[in-house]
């Protein structure tokens, strides 16, 4: 009976010890670049992926959301500003990352900038609010990505897009559902 238990014991934690093991080798030099890192799962995944060991390159739209994750980070997540919906600040942002990264490459890009609102049924919304979100949900999306392509795959890194249910479904239509039914289709000419 003793014996049973002990060799349970010892399972249980060679599953542990297992788990645990690193899955991704040599964090230190992977480079991850976050859109979206003022307030949600921008910011939650920044920090996560620095206490993991990962360089993270957090993008922020206001100054306070970059100093409030620098304070809290270590000195291994680099911060800046950017607004997807210019150009030119994808193109400054993506020239720093080249820089910075040098010859490894980057090893991922995650697209969560994002806006909500404004949002509703089809007819309470004027053709600038549809520009307005598919400015920020979409077209920032496409052109953040392809800054940093040829730097993904050099590193043979990966594009992780958030999107959302309402890519594939419509419940209340509106120019949410189709910036993220568009995403969608990006994700999908990308593979």
């Amino acid at each position: 009976m003793y014996l049973y238990l002990v060799g349970l014991l010892l399972l249980y934690y060679v599953y542990r010890w297992f788990r645990e093991l690193p899955r991704v080798p040599d964090k230190g030099n992977k480079y991850v670049y976050i859109t979206g890192c003022d307030s949600g799962f921008g910011n939650l995944l920044a920090r996560h992926l620095d206490s993991k060991g990962f360089r993270v390159i957090a993008s922020c739209f206001s100054e306070k959301g970059e100093e409030d994750l620098r304070k809290s980070c270590s000195p291994n997540l680099t911060t800046t500003h950017l607004d997807v919906r210019s150009q030119d600040s994808v193109a400054k942002v993506a020239a720093m990352i080249k820089d910075k990264v040098g010859e490894r490459g980057l090893w991922a890009v995650v697209n969560n900038a994002g806006v909500s609102l404004p949002s509703g049924p089809c007819d309470w919304l004027t053709i600038d609010d549809y520009k307005s979100m598919l400015d920020v949900n979409l077209n920032g999306v496409i052109a953040v990505t392809l800054s940093v392509l040829p730097l993904i795959k050099k590193a043979r890194g990966r594009v992780v897009n958030v999107a959302s249910v309402f890519g594939r479904i419509s419940v209340t239509g509106g120019p949410y559902t189709i910036s993220k039914y568009g995403v969608e289709a990006f994700n999908d000419s990308l593979r």
